[in-house]
């Protein structure tokens, strides 16, 4: 009869911390966008305020499963949209376990370009297997995430599939998250040929929040471009004492020359917004904002 009550009052407990747990994500209404700590590469979890899962890029190994983790509730197991950016491996290798920890309902990239590295082939047998909808995507194409929020496709302005490509970083996807008032600008590693190519052809890229290009190096983030984003805070995804020295020392300078706020992932850990489409709210694994 103990073991009994004691059995007894343990799933009561449990259960009412489950009832917590479900009652707080329910009534959380917030647009909450993730710049995830995954070392030297790029990945931004967005859960909308109807609790939709966006995944932009997924990092250069299997630990951004760890990090979705811990901010997506326990009994969350599907991810609604997948976006990868372009094919270098510090954003795509993190996409294979996530596929095969996740539900997954749609992949969107800028095509299957004649690129042939084996995480990249890896990515795309897996979905192949998995037989999730994989579709390019171009400018000026617009996905509805709920209401007042809206996911905008900036560029590329052409489909790559089947491109022979100098340089994979000139096919990122960017695009533009907009909650009411409040902007999010995702630039994947876009250089600044690509930012030229957007200002002459005059897309909006107004935002409150922009991630910068290319994990901070010297060949994104011009003057002209920062300019016209014209953003409160510039996040840079790099990994700490990594290869490259990202952030360049040119691109700092720009976005101090801009006043812009700068939150760097390798210094700060995962960075995290929440908006309800009015005003921002800031916190971070490692630094007091």
């Amino acid at each position: 009869m103990k073991k009994q009550l004691k059995l007894i009052l343990v799933l009561g407990i449990l259960f009412t911390i489950l009832a917590v747990i479900v009652v707080f994500n329910i009534q959380d209404k917030k647009l909450k966008v993730y710049f995830l700590d995954v070392g030297q590469g790029d990945s931004i979890l967005i859960r909308t305020p109807n609790h939709q899962d966006i995944l932009i890029d997924g990092g250069p190994s299997s630990d951004v499963v760890n990090k979705i983790g811990q901010y997506l509730p326990f009994y969350d197991r599907n991810i609604e949209l997948v976006i990868l950016t372009h094919a270098h491996s510090d954003h795509v290798v993190g996409l294979i376990e996530v596929l095969k920890r996740y539900q997954v309902d749609q992949i969107l990239y800028s095509g299957q370009v004649s690129y042939q590295s084996s995480d990249y082939l890896a990515w795309l047998e897996i979905i192949r297997k998995k037989a999730v909808p994989l579709r390019s995507v171009k400018c000026c194409e617009q996905i509805s995430l709920g209401e007042n929020l809206n996911l905008e496709i900036l560029y590329p302005f052409e489909d790559f599939s089947g491109k022979e490509v100098e340089d994979l970083n000139d096919t990122s996807v960017i695009n533009r998250l907009v909650f009411q008032e409040v902007e999010f600008l995702f630039t994947g590693d876009a250089p600044v040929e690509v930012e030229e190519k957007m200002i002459d052809q005059g897309v909006n890229l107004e935002a409150d929040v922009l991630k910068v290009g290319h994990h901070g190096s010297k060949y994104s983030s011009s003057l002209k471009f920062l300019d016209l984003v014209n953003p409160k805070y510039a996040i840079i995804q790099s990994g700490e004492g990594n290869k490259f020295s990202h952030p360049h020392f040119k691109t700092i300078n720009n976005l101090n020359k801009q006043g812009i706020e700068v939150l760097r992932n390798d210094q700060c850990g995962t960075i995290i917004f929440g908006t309800d489409g009015e005003t921002l709210d800031i916190k971070s694994e490692r630094c007091k904002i």
